[in-house]
């Protein structure tokens, strides 16, 4: 698990409960200058900016990284369900409980 406190604590995020945990609605900007958590849009959606580009699969990988560094879990808690292809993501994150 990583160190610290989240960046963002996990209530404030927009998530809907799974059995499993929970999922994200998530918006992708690839080649960013910075990678992290920039905001919510519409109220349900996070943005989540990258610099990797989106090729092969680097910016899922990248953002899966970002997820797990800034909510202080293990990369083999976040996963991408749908939008492997797209900017427009659900991500489900595992093992987790908010509040």
């Amino acid at each position: 698990m990583a160190p610290g406190k989240p960046v963002i604590p996990l209530i404030k995020l927009p998530f809907r409960k799974t059995k499993n945990g929970i999922t994200l609605d998530v918006k992708v900007e690839p080649r960013s200058s910075k990678k992290g958590i920039s905001g919510i849009m519409d109220g349900h959606i996070v943005k989540v900016k990258l610099t990797a580009p989106p090729v092969e699969g680097s910016a899922n990988e990248q953002l899966i990284e970002v997820l797990a560094e800034e909510l202080c879990i293990k990369k083999s808690q976040v996963r991408v369900v749908r939008g492997h292809t797209s900017k427009r993501k659900i991500v489900e994150i595992t093992g987790v409980e908010p509040d």
